[in-house]
């Protein structure tokens, strides 16, 4: 809660939201004032775990965001460290296009 007090998503800069399970790492575009998913990724669809994985996700998620065109996201990085698999997918989405 104390993230979501800070961050907040729009239709034209939506909040890039992760989860980090102990295998996969999922993420999504959300449009807090509507209440609605844009785009979403996983490391199932993907394909491969790990910090791999993630950059993937990330490539993935950026891609999606483009064909909405959308360039510029919040991160939220949902209580994890900036460290690991949340930061490889952080770089793959950067590297993607996306700008944070």
């Amino acid at each position: 809660m104390r993230t979501r007090k800070k961050i907040s998503g729009t239709a034209d800069i939506p909040r890039l939201s992760v989860f980090r399970s102990n295998k996969y790492i999922y993420c999504q575009l959300i449009d807090d004032v509507n209440r609605v998913t844009l785009a979403d990724a996983n490391s199932k669809v993907a394909g491969g775990i790990g910090a791999d994985g993630a950059k993937k996700v990330g490539q993935l998620i950026a891609e999606k965001a483009k064909g909405k065109n959308i360039d510029k996201v919040v991160f939220d990085r949902g209580g994890n460290l900036y460290h690991g698999r949340v930061k490889a997918l952080a770089e793959g989405a950067r590297e993607g296009g996306l700008s944070f």
